[in-house]
């Protein structure tokens, strides 16, 4: 079994990815997007999106980060994928399933599941271009408009040499919108090899449990899920085969998390971006902690990071 943290752009960024691995119970993270169009990127592009590198291609917990590439060139996606893979990550991965139309009307993302033979030019050539010890993986919608390509698009990505799918199990014309169709992943592993993640509408051990079931994979990829319940892994990794373990954790027990986040947003981004970044946690944490609720209420017009920093010196340790 292995848990994997999602890349999610404008939200799963290095500074969650630390503290999210601090919690514990995953396995490894992939990066947000680094964008590839034509141009050999600098080392410094890498290190924006991935500052890891400068740790081995590690959070701080230890926890290694794949970093991602967004294109539609093979050749100049296999030349910085060189690039960053020379940089000590253990990895490099290809963004085939994101929904954004910015994106999509560049060609990239999701759009390229319409073109199977695309994906394996650009598969192979990366496949080609990164030392053999280090993994290439994908990550995948079932398709664009809808899932009738998924089966071919996973058999392009496994013939130009991707060693890991992850599968988003919905298409891009469903974007995030439930349910998540992960019956559809089995239908994937039943016609390739190459060992599948799937991904998508995972919010809780039952979730968890449910996608295992209808899906056939052992390995998970969790988002939105670990970000709304920092303590999802470790519940998932504690269940049972059959029912959910108990398992819980406490809001007081994400205080010096929640403490840790504010002091690296504090410390690594713009001032203008940091009662933002806190708000959107809280956003989310309110799904899963009424004390998050109340929080993101009485915080939600503040954008003084001083009133920030008195109420997290407030929780308590």
């Amino acid at each position: 079994m292995a848990i994997v943290l999602a890349p999610m752009e404008g939200l799963l960024d290095f500074v969650l990815r630390d503290i999210l691995t601090r919690v514990g119970g995953i396995d490894r993270c992939v990066s947000e997007f680094i964008r590839v169009t034509n141009t050999l990127l600098p080392e410094r592009a890498f290190l924006r999106v991935v500052p890891e590198l400068h740790n081995g291609g590690r959070t701080p917990a230890g926890v290694p980060v794949r970093p991602q590439l967004l294109g539609s060139d093979p050749a100049c996606l296999a030349d910085n994928a060189a690039r960053v893979a020379g940089m000590g990550a253990d990895g490099v991965d290809l963004n085939f399933g994101c929904p954004a139309k910015v994106v999509n009307r560049h060609g990239g993302g999701a759009a390229l599941l319409q073109d199977p033979e695309l994906l394996f030019k650009i598969v192979q050539a990366v496949r080609g271009a990164v030392p053999p010890h280090q993994i290439v993986s994908a990550k995948m919608r079932l398709g664009f408009l809808d899932d009738s390509r998924a089966e071919e698009c996973a058999l392009a990505l496994e013939a130009g040499g991707a060693g890991e799918i992850v599968v988003h199990a919905r298409t891009r014309a469903d974007a995030y919108r439930p349910p998540a169709y992960w019956n559809r992943i089995a239908d994937i592993a039943a016609v390739v090899r190459t060992p599948l993640v799937a991904n998508g509408e995972i919010w809780s051990v039952q979730d968890a449990l449910k996608c295992r079931s209808q899906s056939g994979c052992h390995q998970l990829m969790l988002g939105r899920g670990m970000v709304s319940y920092p303590g999802l892994a470790h519940a998932i990794r504690q269940s049972g085969s059959d029912q959910a373990l108990k398992h819980s954790t406490p809001w007081e027990e994400l205080h010096p998390h929640i403490k840790a986040f504010w002091q690296l947003v504090r410390s690594t981004l713009e001032r203008r971006q940091q009662a933002g970044r806190l708000k959107q946690w809280l956003n989310f944490l309110r799904r899963h902690y009424p004390e998050a609720q109340a929080a993101y209420e009485a915080l939600k017009a503040q954008n003084d990071v001083t009133v920030i920093d008195a109420w997290v010196a407030g929780l308590k340790d």
